[in-house]
């Protein structure tokens, strides 16, 4: 079984390196593709040009939120505290096979509480143990990073569709509405209790933790196949060195720069906003978590000074949002205009049970997330139908957004765009890691729908 696993993975691995192109082109052709289907259901291409165009632009401000998520993320994970558990970390794995396994888990367990710190502590990691285990390979540590973005994330912490669905004023009046139901579920507001709090949801992340451990562990090529960084021409960087104190003799307005007090006095200001603000973690929302984390990233360097390098050193992480989620953008206006969700939506509805409608949707919201790689903005255009759809056949309503999840988690195996920051961290193509995380997606997709459809007889509507 193990050979046999290995095998495939390397064959997966050979196909992706030689066939697989650069993420951005993956965001080209998902929009002639979506153009031509647009054509397919009678849309005409004045209508789809000018849906695309207006909807380039629509999603600037949820970019700018996606770009603070990793650059605090990379804030967080930079810091020394942080770099010291990864360091002890990466001291444990007595195998190249274990290292590959140990980098997966804590990926999968560190994206549940925050998909963007999980991304750039998965890429240090990775890189960490790569240093003291040549025998590991660099792919599949690469690829082993990547797992919490394809798995676990959505059904945690910073869950879109679970946060959009518990934030007043995240998601339009007229969607809300569908949402409550007439009556069925007050204000349209599900919070966390019902989604990623259900123990039918913390059941889930623990299976697919257990499962794609194990997978990757006998993935994990060894002996001659596997590659280290070395063999790839990677050059890795040097260790970090530990953090100096400033020099005696400084300026006054260089002293303030590495002066804690300033720094403490905003962790403080801002920590008292977010008591006053939030009522406990069902209340959590994009913008207080990227505060939060803000926050916490200057708590952890302690000085001005320090914070503005490491979010000076976490902006090259984030050049791949900043290009492509315009372009994904407009692909979800031409999706929107064209009505081609409701028509997919439609199908899925008409051919659904109570019983197979989750299952149905987590498929669903897997094809669409390789066209529109966002949780957020793709949860805006799908939720009415979804919704509506989960009242008329009497599916426990938080329960429906944890299966939305998790499909929208497991498209980003097989669709690059949030493996990016990763890659750009560890100089690796997408090419290198989409074998490993195409096997993994071999393995949960079938696994999400048999999750989604059991754990859901066990849930009565509305919630």
């Amino acid at each position: 079984m193990q050979g046999r696993i290995q095998r495939l993975a390397l064959a997966f691995t050979a196909f992706a390196e030689r066939w697989i192109p650069d993420a951005f082109v993956f965001a080209l052709a998902a929009t002639l593709i979506v153009f031509a289907a647009g054509l397919g259901v009678g849309a005409s291409a004045r209508e789809l040009v000018e849906s695309w165009g207006k909807g380039f632009w629509e999603l600037l401000s949820f970019t700018m939120q996606m770009v603070l998520v990793v650059v605090t993320g990379h804030v967080v994970a930079s810091a020394g505290p942080v770099r010291r558990l990864v360091v002890r970390i990466a001291e444990r794995p007595a195998t190249g096979r274990g290292a590959v396994a140990t980098v997966a888990a804590f990926a999968m367990l560190s994206s549940w509480v925050n998909w963007g710190f999980s991304l750039i502590f998965s890429a240090i990691l990775a890189r960490e143990i790569a240093r003291r285990r040549p025998d590991a390979d660099y792919r599949a540590l690469g690829a082993a990073s990547l797992l919490g973005l394809g798995s676990v994330w959505a059904q945690g912490l910073s869950g879109s569709a679970a946060l959009q669905m518990a934030t007043p004023g995240a998601l339009p009046p007229r969607v809300r509405d569908i949402v409550a139901g007439n009556g069925a579920i007050p204000g349209g507001l599900v919070d966390f209790t019902h989604t990623i709090f259900l123990w039918q949801s913390l059941a889930s992340v623990a299976v697919e933790l257990v499962v794609v451990v194990v997978v990757m562990y006998l993935a994990a090529p060894t002996g001659a196949s596997a590659r280290s960084a070395a063999s790839l021409g990677i050059a890795l960087p040097p260790p970090e060195p530990e953090e100096t104190p400033p020099a005696a003799g400084m300026p006054p307005g260089e002293r303030l720069e590495h002066s804690s007090i300033l720094a403490f006095a905003v962790v403080a200001l801002g920590a008292a906003y977010l008591a006053l603000t939030m009522r406990g973690i069902t209340s959590l929302t994009l913008n207080s978590i990227n505060l939060a984390a803000l926050l916490l990233g200057l708590a952890l360097h302690r000085t001005p000074a320090r914070l503005m390098r490491a979010v000076r050193e976490a902006t090259p992480a984030a050049w791949g949002v900043i290009l492509q989620f315009p372009f994904y953008a407009g692909i979800a206006g031409m999706i929107a205009s064209t009505r081609l969700n409701e028509r997919i939506a439609s199908v899925f509805v008409g051919i659904s049970t109570r019983e197979t409608f989750p299952a149905l949707m987590s498929v669903y919201s897997a094809a669409l997330g390789v066209f529109v790689p966002s949780g957020g903005s793709k949860w805006l255009i799908e939720a009415p139908y979804v919704m509506k759809a989960a009242h008329e056949l009497h599916v426990h309503a938080g329960w429906v957004v944890a299966c939305y999840d998790l499909g929208e988690a497991v498209a980003n195996l097989v669709q690059p765009f949030w493996m990016l920051p990763v890659l750009a961290m560890l100089s690796l193509k997408a090419r290198d890691v989409m074998g490993f995380t195409f096997l993994v997606f071999l393995v949960l997709l079938p696994l999400v729908v048999v999750l989604t459809t059991v754990l859901g007889m066990t849930l009565s509507w509305p919630l």
